[in-house]
C-alpha cells in the first residue's frame, strides 16, 4: 500500500546541498558499449571524471587481459579497439581516479565493473567475495583487494534481427494487462517441458500462449527482467531476490531466465519468446526500474555505476558522502544528469527498437522527475524527450506514480501521455466489497473511470485498474487472511504492509467449511468482475484467475518458491471464477459500451442527429429510476446499477455489496425496452439465465454480496403507433 503524502510542494524542501558537475552527454551515445565490426570490437566507455581506464577481456583460458583505453575524448569518452575479439567474449572496466568520497568520487581500480551499456550480462555475484569497495568496517577507507572471482561480467553481442513485430497495438481502452513475473509462471506448468520451465522459452510454450489468449489477455507486463542481483542481506538469509526490482543491467535481458546460455544466448531466447507472443496477437510491457540499481547504498556492493563515478550517477546528500534515497532500497539514480538520463532513453529505445517491448511500466516514476535539488517536477526533461521521440510513438507509458521521498505521490499528476497506476481504485474496491465504506459516491467515481484524479486532459485509459499486484496478497488470499503470514521471510513477520483491506470471511486461513468456502468464492468473483467491468484499463495479476495463493505471504520479494510460484492445479477447483474471468472480459472486448476511453457525462445518445432519452452513462438504484439525491447521500447503501450505452447498444451492472439479498426493479423505455443477463459473479440458479428475457419494469433479484451484468434489448426510438399495433397484432 501507499501512503498518500500530500499534494506536491517542491519549493518547501530544503535540498542545499553541493550538487556533483552537471556532466554533458556525449552527442552520440549510440557509440557506447561493445560493438563489432570485421576486425574485432571496439569498446566505448562515458567516464567523465576518471583519470585512467582499463578494459579487462578474459581469453579462452579465462585469463585476464588488460588494455588501456583512449580518453577521455572532449565529451567524456574512453574508447579501445581490441582486434580477433568475437561474439560471446566477456568483458568489463577498471576505472582509476580520485578516492575521495566527500567529493563523490569513489574510484577503486580494484573493482572489475560491469560496463552500463552491456547487451548480456553472464551471471550472479559471490556475496562472499571483495565486492564492497571498502572494508568492511569502514565505508570510506579503499579496500585493494581483486573482485574479478566474485562479480558478473559483460558479454559482447553480436547485431541481430529484431522480434517479429506485433501486427496491431490495441489502443488502451481495449487492453487487459496481465502482470506476470516471467519465471514463476512456468515454473510449476505441467505442459511445458522440464528444461523449459521458468525461462524466456518456458514463457513461449505454446500451452502458455493458450491460456492467455483463452481468457482474454492482450498484453503480458513482465516483473523486472533487465539483468539484476539480490541484496547481501537477503542472501545472508538464504534466500533470493525473486521479484527483481535490484536491476544492475538497463540493456540486459536477465541470464538466470534463459535456458540456452548467458553468453549472449539470452539476448535471442528474448526475442523468440517476444515473436511468439506477438504473433499470436500478444503485446510485451516491461516493468522498468531505473530509479536505483543494485549496488544499493554506499555501503553496499560496488559493480558498475559507483565505480564509474558515483556522484555522477547517483542523487547524494548534502556533504556529498552519502546517497540521497527515495526508493528505500539505498540509491536513487540521479536523472538531472543529462548522461545518465541519456543511458535511460537509450535502454528504452534499444528494448523498443531491438527487443520488440511495446510498452513500459515505470517502477517508482516519481523518482525520475526529480531535479538536481530533488524536488519532483512534472515537466522534467525525462518527460519531454519521451514525447519528443518518435521511437517511443504508440509505445504505452504506466507510471507507477509515486516514490518513497518527500511529495512523492503523484497520482493523477503525470498529464497527457501518460497512464498511471491507480491505487485508490485498489483501496476502495477492496473496501466496498468488504463492507468498508460509507454510500456509493465514489464507487461510482471509480467504476466510471476515475474521473475525478484523470480528467487533466486525458480520457479514462490514464486509469490502470488493478486490485492486486506482485505487491501484496493476491486476490484468493484477500478473502482468506485478515493479516500477513510472511514468516517465511526470515524477518519475523515484521516485513509487508498491515493495511491490507482484506476479509477472510470468517476464519483465518484456509478451511473445509463449505459455506465460507462458497463465500470467498462469491467475494474473488466479485472483485474480478468489477475490475474487469470498470470503466478504464484492467490489469488483472497472473494466476489471480484460478485461485492462486501465497498462503498469506503479502511480500513475498525474496520467494522464489512454491510459494511465489503459478500452482496450475488450482484450476479444477476454481473452474466457476475461470469461466466467469473468460466471459466477462469476452464480453468487454466485444462491446464498446463496456470498453469506452472517453469519461461518460451524462450525455444524451443521439440517433442520426435526434436524441432517444437515454445517456451514455447513468447511475441505477433499486427502484428503476435515475439515481436521486437521497440515495447518492444514504450512507448505508451497498447497491448501485451503472448504465452505459452507445448509438447501438445499453449495459447495466448492478454490484451489491450486502450481506442480505435485495431485489431491483430494471428500468424500462428508454433505456430499454427489456433485458437478459449476460454474467454474473453467483452461482446456478442465482440470476435468470442468458436467454431468459427480463421485461422492463420487472423485479430482479439479488443475492447477498453479488454483481451482475445486463445486456438491454433496445427500444425502437423512431417506431410508431402503427408499427406497435402491427407488433402487437403478430
Amino acid at each position: 500500500m501507499t501512503d498518500h503524502v500530500g499534494d506536491p510542494s517542491p519549493t518547501d524542501i530544503d535540498a542545499k546541498h553541493a550538487i556533483p558537475p552537471r556532466m554533458p552527454a556525449p552527442q552520440d551515445t549510440a557509440r557506447l558499449g561493445a560493438h563489432l565490426d570485421d576486425s574485432g570490437c571496439r569498446f566505448t566507455l562515458w567516464a567523465p571524471r576518471a583519470e585512467r581506464v582499463e578494459l579487462a577481456l578474459l581469453d579462452d583460458q579465462d585469463h585476464q587481459i588488460n588494455h588501456d583505453m583512449a580518453g577521455p575524448d572532449d565529451e567524456g569518452v574512453w574508447e579501445v579497439h581490441v582486434p580477433g575479439v568475437e561474439a560471446g567474449a566477456i568483458y568489463g572496466y577498471r576505472v582509476h581516479g580520485e578516492w575521495a568520497p566527500g567529493k563523490g568520487q569513489r574510484f577503486n581500480p580494484a573493482r572489475l565493473l560491469l560496463d552500463p551499456y552491456a547487451r548480456a550480462i553472464t551471471a550472479g555475484v559471490d556475496y562472499n567475495g571483495p565486492i564492497l569497495d571498502h572494508p568492511a568496517d569502514d565505508a570510506y577507507e579503499l579496500d585493494p583487494t581483486d573482485s574479478a572471482g566474485a562479480v558478473p561480467w559483460s558479454v559482447v553481442v553480436a547485431e541481430s534481427e529484431p522480434p517479429t513485430p506485433i501486427a496491431e497495438r490495441k489502443p488502451l481502452n481495449q487492453s487487459v494487462i496481465y502482470e506476470t513475473h516471467l519465471k514463476g509462471y512456468t515454473r510449476l506448468h505441467p505442459q511445458v517441458p522440464e528444461h523449459l520451465r521458468g525461462t524466456y522459452a518456458g514463457f513461449a510454450y505454446p500451452a502458455v500462449i493458450e491460456h492467455l489468449k483463452d481468457i482474454g489477455v492482450t498484453a503480458v507486463e513482465f516483473l523486472p527482467c533487465h539483468h539484476f542481483v539480490s541484496e547481501p542481506f537477503i542472501v545472508g538469509r538464504g534466500l533470493s531476490n525473486y521479484w527483481g526490482y535490484n536491476s544492475m543491467g538497463f540493456f540486459a535481458p536477465h541470464a538466470a531466465y534463459a535456458w540456452s546460455g548467458t553468453r549472449g544466448e539470452q539476448v535471442a531466447e528474448w526475442k523468440e519468446m517476444v515473436s511468439a507472443l506477438h504473433e499470436a496477437g500478444i503485446e510485451v510491457i516491461l516493468d522498468v526500474v531505473y530509479n536505483h540499481t543494485g549496488e544499493g547504498g554506499h555501503e553496499g556492493p560496488t559493480l558498475s555505476y559507483r565505480g564509474i563515478d558515483h556522484g555522477g550517477y547517483y542523487r547524494l546528500t548534502d556533504d556529498l558522502h552519502n546517497d540521497y534515497d527515495v526508493t528505500g532500497c539505498g540509491n536513487s539514480v540521479d536523472t538531472s544528469q543529462p548522461g545518465v538520463l541519456e543511458l535511460i532513453l537509450d535502454s528504452m529505445r534499444y528494448w523498443v527498437t531491438e527487443m520488440g517491448v511495446d510498452g513500459f511500466r515505470f517502477d517508482l516514476a516519481s523518482e525520475l522527475i526529480r531535479d538536481e535539488n530533488h524536488h519532483v517536477d512534472q515537466n522534467h526533461e525525462f518527460k519531454r524527450r519521451i514525447a519528443e521521440d518518435p521511437a517511443f510513438d504508440g509505445i504505452k507509458m504506466i507510471a507507477e506514480a509515486w516514490d518513497m521521498g518527500p511529495y512523492g505521490y503523484q497520482v493523477g499528476a503525470w498529464g497527457p501521455g501518460w497512464s498511471e497506476w491507480n491505487d485508490r481504485f485498489r483501496n476502495y474496491i477492496r473496501d466496498f466489497w468488504r463492507g468498508a465504506t460509507s454510500g456509493v459516491g465514489e464507487l461510482a467515481s471509480r467504476l466510471s473511470g476515475s474521473g475525478d484524479i484523470y480528467q487533466d486532459g486525458r480520457d479514462s485509459q490514464a486509469s490502470i485498474n488493478f486490485i492486486t499486484a506482485h505487491d501484496g496478497f493476491t486476490l484468493r488470499d484477500l478473502v482468506t487472511y485478515d493479516h500477513k503470514h510472511n514468516e517465511a521471510n526470515g524477518e519475523d513477520n515484521r516485513d509487508g504492509n498491515d493495511d491490507n483491506r482484506s476479509w477472510n470471511c470468517g476464519v483465518e486461513g484456509e478451511t473445509d467449511d463449505p459455506e465460507i468456502n462458497a463465500l470467498r468464492h462469491r467475494q474473488v468473483k466479485n472483485m474480478m468482475a468489477t475490475l474487469v467491468l470498470s470503466t478504464g484499463v484492467p490489469m488483472i495479476t497472473a494466476g489471480d484467475e484460478m485461485g492462486r495463493t501465497q498462503e498469506g505471504n503479502n511480500n513475498a520479494y525474496c520467494q522464489d518458491s512454491p510459494i511465489s510460484w503459478v500452482h496450475w492445479d488450482t484450476r479444477e477447483n476454481w473452474a466457476d471464477l475461470m469461466g466467469m474471468t473468460r466471459e466477462m472480459l469476452r464480453l468487454r472486448a466485444e462491446h464498446p459500451a463496456l470498453h469506452r476511453a472517453a469519461y461518460g457525462a451524462h450525455d444524451e445518445i443521439q440517433v442520426d442527429g435526434t436524441g432517444v432519452g437515454r445517456f451514455d452513462l447513468t447511475w441505477f438504484g433499486n427502484e428503476g429510476t435515475e439515481m436521486g439525491e437521497g440515495e447518492w447521500n444514504d450512507p448505508g447503501r451497498r447497491t448501485l446499477g451503472r448504465y452505459t450505452s452507445t448509438e447501438d447498444e445499453a449495459f447495466l451492472v448492478f454490484v451489491h455489496a450486502g450481506a442480505e439479498a435485495t431485489e431491483v426493479v430494471l428500468p424500462g423505455e428508454p433505456f430499454a425496452q427489456s433485458w437478459r443477463a449476460v454474467a454474473h459473479s453467483g452461482f446456478a440458479g442465482d440470476f435468470p439465465d442468458a436467454d431468459q428475457i427480463l421485461e422492463g419494469g420487472s423485479r430482479l433479484h439479488i443475492p447477498g454480496r453479488s454483481l451482475v451484468l445486463l445486456e438491454a434489448l433496445l427500444p425502437n426510438p423512431f417506431a410508431t403507433e402503427a408499427d406497435a399495433v402491427g407488433l402487437r397484432d403478430d
